[in-house]
Protein backbone atom coordinates (compact mmCIF):
# COMPACT_ATOMS: atom_id res chain seq x y z
CA UNK A 1 0.00 0.00 0.00
CA UNK A 2 1.63 3.06 -1.51
CA UNK A 3 1.65 6.10 0.79
CA UNK A 4 3.21 9.54 1.05
CA UNK A 5 4.65 9.49 4.88
CA UNK A 6 7.92 11.15 6.77
CA UNK A 7 10.36 8.89 7.89
CA UNK A 8 13.19 9.96 10.86
CA UNK A 9 16.66 8.84 10.65
CA UNK A 10 17.99 6.98 13.57
CA UNK A 11 21.55 6.90 12.08
CA UNK A 12 23.54 6.88 8.82
CA UNK A 13 26.75 5.82 8.49
CA UNK A 14 29.45 4.81 5.31
CA UNK A 15 30.06 0.79 5.05
CA UNK A 16 31.64 0.48 2.14
CA UNK A 17 32.97 2.58 -0.72
CA UNK A 18 30.49 4.98 -1.65
CA UNK A 19 27.95 2.80 0.00
CA UNK A 20 26.02 4.16 2.73
CA UNK A 21 23.46 2.77 5.27
CA UNK A 22 20.68 4.76 7.01
CA UNK A 23 18.21 3.68 9.30
CA UNK A 24 15.06 5.18 9.11
CA UNK A 25 11.80 5.26 11.57
CA UNK A 26 8.16 4.88 10.42
CA UNK A 27 5.56 1.98 11.48
CA UNK A 28 3.87 2.31 8.11
CA UNK A 29 7.02 1.32 5.90
CA UNK A 30 7.93 -1.28 8.66
CA UNK A 31 4.80 -2.50 8.67
CA UNK A 32 4.05 -3.51 5.38
CA UNK A 33 7.08 -3.42 3.15
CA UNK A 34 8.27 -6.75 1.37
CA UNK A 35 11.47 -7.78 -0.33
CA UNK A 36 12.12 -6.35 -3.27
CA UNK A 37 9.63 -3.17 -2.50
CA UNK A 38 11.13 0.53 -2.86
CA UNK A 39 10.60 3.84 -0.98
CA UNK A 40 10.88 7.28 -3.23
CA UNK A 41 12.73 9.91 -1.49
CA UNK A 42 12.69 13.32 -1.72
CA UNK A 43 15.52 14.78 -2.00
CA UNK A 44 16.45 18.59 -0.87
CA UNK A 45 17.02 20.44 -4.21
CA UNK A 46 16.13 18.21 -6.75
CA UNK A 47 13.10 17.89 -8.69
CA UNK A 48 13.03 13.92 -8.89
CA UNK A 49 12.75 11.40 -6.07
CA UNK A 50 14.86 8.65 -5.43
CA UNK A 51 14.06 5.05 -5.85
CA UNK A 52 15.94 3.16 -3.18
CA UNK A 53 15.23 -0.56 -2.38
CA UNK A 54 14.74 -1.91 1.60
CA UNK A 55 17.15 -3.31 2.72
CA UNK A 56 15.24 -5.05 6.25
CA UNK A 57 12.57 -3.59 8.10
CA UNK A 58 12.09 -4.08 11.85
CA UNK A 59 8.74 -4.58 13.00
CA UNK A 60 9.17 -3.96 16.78
CA UNK A 61 11.19 -0.66 16.47
CA UNK A 62 9.20 0.77 13.73
CA UNK A 63 11.85 0.42 11.64
CA UNK A 64 13.66 0.28 8.33
CA UNK A 65 16.97 -0.01 6.33
CA UNK A 66 18.10 1.41 3.18
CA UNK A 67 21.82 1.34 1.53
CA UNK A 68 22.51 3.53 -1.47
CA UNK A 69 25.61 4.94 -3.23
CA UNK A 70 26.80 8.02 -3.54
CA UNK A 71 27.30 8.23 -7.31
CA UNK A 72 25.27 11.10 -8.36
CA UNK A 73 24.39 14.83 -6.88
CA UNK A 74 20.63 13.37 -5.42
CA UNK A 75 22.42 10.24 -3.51
CA UNK A 76 25.31 12.74 -2.64
CA UNK A 77 22.63 14.98 -0.77
CA UNK A 78 20.71 12.57 0.76
CA UNK A 79 24.21 11.06 2.35
CA UNK A 80 24.61 14.89 3.66
CA UNK A 81 21.68 14.07 5.41
CA UNK A 82 22.11 14.07 9.83
CA UNK A 83 20.27 11.65 12.60
CA UNK A 84 16.99 13.63 13.79
CA UNK A 85 15.64 14.89 10.10
CA UNK A 86 13.18 13.68 8.46
CA UNK A 87 12.96 12.08 5.02
CA UNK A 88 9.68 13.07 2.99
CA UNK A 89 8.91 9.35 1.37
CA UNK A 90 6.72 7.15 -0.68
CA UNK A 91 6.34 3.86 -0.46
CA UNK A 92 6.64 1.10 0.15
CA UNK A 93 6.72 1.03 -3.83
CA UNK A 94 6.12 -1.59 -6.18
CA UNK A 95 5.65 -5.28 -6.70
CA UNK A 96 8.03 -7.49 -4.50
CA UNK A 97 9.47 -10.87 -4.67
CA UNK A 98 6.94 -13.66 -4.61
CA UNK A 99 7.66 -15.93 -1.77
CA UNK A 100 4.43 -17.83 -2.70
CA UNK A 101 6.64 -19.37 -4.49
CA UNK A 102 8.59 -20.91 -2.75
CA UNK A 103 7.80 -24.59 -1.77
CA UNK A 104 9.60 -26.61 1.22
CA UNK A 105 12.47 -28.04 0.57
CA UNK A 106 13.63 -25.77 -2.34
CA UNK A 107 17.11 -25.28 -3.14
CA UNK A 108 17.07 -21.24 -3.57
CA UNK A 109 20.03 -19.22 -5.06
CA UNK A 110 19.85 -15.68 -4.42
CA UNK A 111 22.49 -13.17 -6.70
CA UNK A 112 23.30 -9.72 -5.85
CA UNK A 113 25.79 -6.99 -7.50
CA UNK A 114 26.42 -4.21 -6.24
CA UNK A 115 23.53 -2.16 -4.68
CA UNK A 116 21.54 -4.81 -6.23
CA UNK A 117 22.41 -6.42 -2.51
CA UNK A 118 20.23 -5.04 -0.33
CA UNK A 119 16.68 -6.10 -1.52
CA UNK A 120 18.47 -9.65 -1.90
CA UNK A 121 19.32 -9.21 1.91
CA UNK A 122 15.96 -8.65 3.09
CA UNK A 123 14.43 -11.29 0.92
CA UNK A 124 17.37 -13.89 2.62
CA UNK A 125 16.41 -12.79 6.03
CA UNK A 126 12.39 -13.68 5.00
CA UNK A 127 13.08 -17.21 3.57
CA UNK A 128 14.90 -18.35 6.98
CA UNK A 129 11.49 -18.53 7.94
CA UNK A 130 10.69 -21.00 5.68
CA UNK A 131 12.12 -24.53 5.47
CA UNK A 132 14.11 -24.03 2.17
CA UNK A 133 18.38 -23.92 1.30
CA UNK A 134 19.86 -20.53 0.61
CA UNK A 135 22.74 -20.01 -1.38
CA UNK A 136 23.92 -16.51 -2.40
CA UNK A 137 26.55 -15.15 -4.95
CA UNK A 138 26.87 -11.01 -3.53
CA UNK A 139 29.14 -9.95 -6.64
CA UNK A 140 31.50 -6.28 -5.81
CA UNK A 141 33.63 -4.32 -8.35
CA UNK A 142 36.91 -4.71 -5.24
CA UNK A 143 36.98 -5.07 -1.90
CA UNK A 144 36.68 -1.50 -1.15
CA UNK A 145 32.71 -2.36 -2.19
CA UNK A 146 32.02 -4.99 -0.05
CA UNK A 147 29.70 -5.23 2.41
CA UNK A 148 26.98 -7.07 4.50
CA UNK A 149 29.18 -10.87 3.89
CA UNK A 150 28.95 -11.28 7.89
CA UNK A 151 24.93 -10.18 7.87
CA UNK A 152 24.34 -12.73 5.34
CA UNK A 153 26.38 -15.20 6.44
CA UNK A 154 23.79 -15.53 9.52
CA UNK A 155 21.39 -16.99 7.46
CA UNK A 156 23.28 -18.53 4.63
CA UNK A 157 25.99 -19.91 2.25
CA UNK A 158 27.35 -17.24 0.84
CA UNK A 159 29.76 -16.89 -1.85
CA UNK A 160 31.69 -12.91 -2.36
CA UNK A 161 33.00 -12.34 -6.09
CA UNK A 162 35.28 -9.12 -7.14
CA UNK A 163 35.60 -8.45 -10.47
CA UNK A 164 39.51 -7.77 -9.90
CA UNK A 165 39.85 -10.51 -7.29
CA UNK A 166 41.04 -8.39 -4.41
CA UNK A 167 38.81 -10.15 -2.10
CA UNK A 168 36.97 -13.56 -2.77
CA UNK A 169 36.23 -15.38 -5.93
CA UNK A 170 38.18 -13.56 -9.14
CA UNK A 171 35.42 -12.91 -11.79
CA UNK A 172 31.14 -12.59 -12.40
CA UNK A 173 28.96 -14.03 -10.23
CA UNK A 174 27.90 -16.26 -13.04
CA UNK A 175 31.11 -17.71 -13.04
CA UNK A 176 30.23 -19.56 -10.13
CA UNK A 177 25.82 -20.05 -10.19
CA UNK A 178 26.77 -23.61 -11.51
CA UNK A 179 28.36 -24.69 -8.17
CA UNK A 180 25.25 -24.62 -6.15
CA UNK A 181 23.48 -28.40 -7.39
CA UNK A 182 20.04 -28.91 -7.94
CA UNK A 183 18.65 -24.74 -8.04
CA UNK A 184 14.99 -25.06 -8.12
CA UNK A 185 14.73 -21.12 -8.30
CA UNK A 186 16.38 -17.88 -7.97
CA UNK A 187 16.44 -14.53 -7.71
CA UNK A 188 18.15 -11.81 -8.49
CA UNK A 189 18.66 -8.10 -8.39
CA UNK A 190 21.88 -5.95 -10.01
CA UNK A 191 23.18 -4.10 -12.89
CA UNK A 192 21.13 -5.16 -16.29
CA UNK A 193 24.05 -6.69 -18.11
CA UNK A 194 24.11 -8.98 -14.85
CA UNK A 195 20.80 -9.80 -14.95
CA UNK A 196 20.73 -10.53 -18.62
CA UNK A 197 23.84 -12.72 -17.92
CA UNK A 198 22.25 -14.12 -15.04
CA UNK A 199 18.48 -15.32 -17.50
CA UNK A 200 20.92 -16.71 -19.85
CA UNK A 201 23.33 -18.90 -17.76
CA UNK A 202 20.37 -20.60 -15.62
CA UNK A 203 17.94 -20.99 -18.47
CA UNK A 204 15.29 -23.62 -17.70
CA UNK A 205 15.08 -22.44 -14.38
CA UNK A 206 12.93 -20.98 -12.69
CA UNK A 207 13.59 -17.39 -11.92
CA UNK A 208 13.03 -13.93 -10.95
CA UNK A 209 14.91 -10.57 -12.17
CA UNK A 210 14.60 -7.31 -9.72
CA UNK A 211 15.35 -4.30 -12.06
CA UNK A 212 17.30 -0.84 -11.29
CA UNK A 213 16.03 1.98 -13.20
CA UNK A 214 16.12 5.79 -12.82
CA UNK A 215 12.27 6.76 -12.28
CA UNK A 216 10.05 9.64 -12.63
CA UNK A 217 6.95 9.76 -10.28
CA UNK A 218 7.69 6.40 -9.16
CA UNK A 219 3.88 5.07 -8.80
CA UNK A 220 2.81 3.78 -12.60
CA UNK A 221 1.85 7.13 -13.89
CA UNK A 222 4.46 8.86 -16.31
CA UNK A 223 5.63 5.45 -18.28
CA UNK A 224 9.33 6.65 -17.64
CA UNK A 225 10.40 3.36 -16.50
CA UNK A 226 9.45 0.34 -18.42
CA UNK A 227 10.94 -2.38 -20.16
CA UNK A 228 10.22 -4.38 -22.69
CA UNK A 229 8.27 -7.60 -22.08
CA UNK A 230 6.78 -11.31 -24.18
CA UNK A 231 2.92 -10.70 -22.71
CA UNK A 232 0.60 -9.02 -24.25
CA UNK A 233 0.92 -6.03 -22.85
CA UNK A 234 4.52 -5.61 -24.08
CA UNK A 235 5.85 -3.34 -22.22
CA UNK A 236 6.17 -3.35 -17.97
CA UNK A 237 6.45 -0.16 -16.07
CA UNK A 238 9.58 -1.30 -13.61
CA UNK A 239 8.11 0.85 -10.68
CA UNK A 240 4.82 -0.63 -10.30
CA UNK A 241 4.60 -3.91 -12.02
CA UNK A 242 8.39 -4.54 -10.86
CA UNK A 243 10.97 -3.89 -10.30
CA UNK A 244 10.78 -7.57 -9.61
CA UNK A 245 9.83 -9.34 -12.79
CA UNK A 246 9.90 -13.16 -13.84
CA UNK A 247 12.72 -13.63 -15.64
CA UNK A 248 10.67 -14.92 -19.03
CA UNK A 249 8.25 -12.35 -19.53
CA UNK A 250 11.16 -10.23 -20.15
CA UNK A 251 13.58 -9.34 -23.48
CA UNK A 252 16.70 -7.88 -22.10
Amino acid sequence: MIKKVYAKIVSIEKIAKETMKMVLENEHISQFAKPGQFVHIKVADHTLRRPISIAETNVETNTFTILFKTVGSGTRRLASYEAGEYLDLLGPNGTGFPLDRVEENDVILLIGGGIGVPPVYFLAKELTRLNVNVHAILGFQSKDYVFYEEEFKQWNDVTIVTDDGSYGKKGFVTDYVHDINGIDRYFACGPLPMLKAVKEELEGVEGYLSFEERMGCGIGACYACVIPTNTKDKYKKICQDGPVLHANEVKL
